[in-house]
């Protein structure tokens, strides 16, 4: 069924005279929801701002029977045009939902709306003793409903999982009004279909989610840190297999190029020689007296690297991790403009997947920074170029089609973490067949397809 392409005079004021100042129709407004982190943008025809699941459910009756497209919308940082209208539509911002209920050090269960930023969550967590693992490296930016709309793995993946091993119970609004909760603080529950894990990394196409129950466990008393150089990511590579072939698992491990020690190298100081190449972080956490003794045995497994050094403790760790961090920023020496991949691979697969994008990249003449989460095989796989030059922007264009055809002769996957948006290629990945079934479960939820169209599967 074909949606409307703008509201009319009687509409707009229908939705003001309902929503009052949670409908926004300035063009002002409308032009900062056009966009998201992809800096793709599409048109907005308004943005809605729910205060609750009861308004939000008279909306999502309104839209389908007007036959109105809903876009919903976290924080707008999604890399794969997660948030962007395809179709001319009204955005849905989650952000005024944006409480924590309850964190209970009873249940080991946090009940937050959508809208909570995932940092904030973490701090208030940690004030009862408890944790919530997930932890895009962006978590500072990023609200918690979008990180389970796309579910964001991050840097504590390896050993703790992903944002779906922690979401118990799912309450949203579907196409239509009604109002479903599936799942809820149980942390053991096998009664009929998990429906709350299909919502995680459905992209917002399914439902708009207005409260969630996730899991929580005990904070880690301690962690400690070390970043290990070496003369090139082969190297690297080698040492990581021996720390996991010793049995240790590490809470996160991180992994740089030779582009990115580059970037890093141009963009600020750096502790290590001129002659390390390539880097290895490396997280544990633990008890107090854990901790030490498991980071000995870590440094004994990288004796073979050029340099390191360690910080104990979250003061002296965060030195260490504000490198990693400074890699999306200072990469922009490279190119004004940029193309990021998260594709992941079969762990073992990953020095070889890594090398081959560098040969795709040189081919095209452009360079990899090549970087992301080593313990799980997400790799973060950017290209910058200049976008008013035709002839760069055709070969980053070339080389990233190139790269997604790559990434699954090593049986990996196009996203690890940052989900299909509108830029990718679905098809490229999911046999006919299997999308066939997936979007019938999705005009199960969303029989006129008004919701978020044009994304994911």
């Amino acid at each position: 069924m074909s949606t409307r392409t703008s509201l009319s005079d009687e509409q707009g004021r229908f939705l003001a005279d309902t929503f009052g100042d949670a409908i926004s129709l300035a063009p002002e407004v409308l032009r900062v929801y056009a966009s998201d982190a992809s800096l793709k943008t599409g048109t907005v025809l308004a943005v809605y701002r729910p205060r609750n699941a009861e308004e939000l459910s008279r909306f999502m009756r309104w839209a389908q029977q007007e036959n109105v497209t809903v876009h919903p919308r976290g924080r707008g940082t999604s890399l794969s045009g997660g948030c962007v209208p395809t179709v001319p539509g009204i955005v849905v911002s989650m952000l005024g939902m944006d409480r924590i209920i309850e964190i209970s050090d009873t249940d080991f269960v946090a009940v937050v709306e959508p809208g909570v930023n995932t940092a904030d969550l973490q701090a208030e967590c940690a004030k009862k003793g408890l944790f919530y693992p997930p932890d895009p490296a962006s978590s500072k930016a990023t609200s918690v409903g979008g990180n389970v709309m796309t579910c964001a793995g991050g840097l504590r993946a390896v050993k703790y999982g992903v944002t779906r091993d922690y979401v118990l119970g799912v309450e949203a609004v579907l196409p239509g009004g009604d109002i479903v909760r599936f799942g809820g603080r149980c942390h053991k529950d096998v009664m009929g279909l998990d429906m709350a894990r299909l919502f995680v990394g459905s992209e917002g196409t399914l439902g708009i989610v207005t409260k969630l129950c996730l899991k929580l466990l005990p904070l880690p008393e301690l962690s400690a840190s070390v970043l290990a150089g070496y003369a090139s990511l082969d190297d690297a590579m080698q040492s990581m297999a021996r720390v996991f072939r010793a049995g240790i698992l590490p809470c996160a491990v991180e992994f740089m190029n030779e582009t990115v020690l580059e970037v890093l190298t141009r963009t600020g100081e750096v502790p290590w020689p001129d002659t390390v190449r390539s880097l290895l972080l490396f997280q544990i956490d633990g008890s107090s007296d854990s901790v030490p003794h498991d980071m000995e045995r870590l440094c004994r497994q990288l004796d073979d690297a050029l340099w390191r050094i360690q910080g104990l403790g979250r003061e002296e760790e965060a030195r260490l991790w504000a490198i990693r961090r400074r890699i999306s920023a200072g990469s922009y020496v490279l190119g004004p403009d940029r193309i990021g991949g998260d594709m992941a691979v079969p762990r073992g697969s990953l020095l070889a997947a890594l090398r081959r994008f560098e040969e795709i990249a040189h081919a095209n003449g452009k360079r990899l920074i090549g970087f992301g989460h080593a313990g799980d095989g997400n790799i973060h796989a950017n290209l910058h170029y200049d976008a008013s030059d035709p002839d760069d922007a055709a070969r980053t264009q070339r080389t990233h089609r190139e790269l997604d055809r790559a990434v699954l002769e090593f049986g990996g996957s196009l996203s690890g973490e940052h989900g299909a948006g509108c830029l990718k290629d679905v098809s490229l990945q999911i046999p006919p067949r299997e999308r066939e079934l997936m979007q019938a479960v999705r005009r199960v939820f969303d029989p006129t397809g008004i919701l978020n169209p044009g994304k994911a599967y």
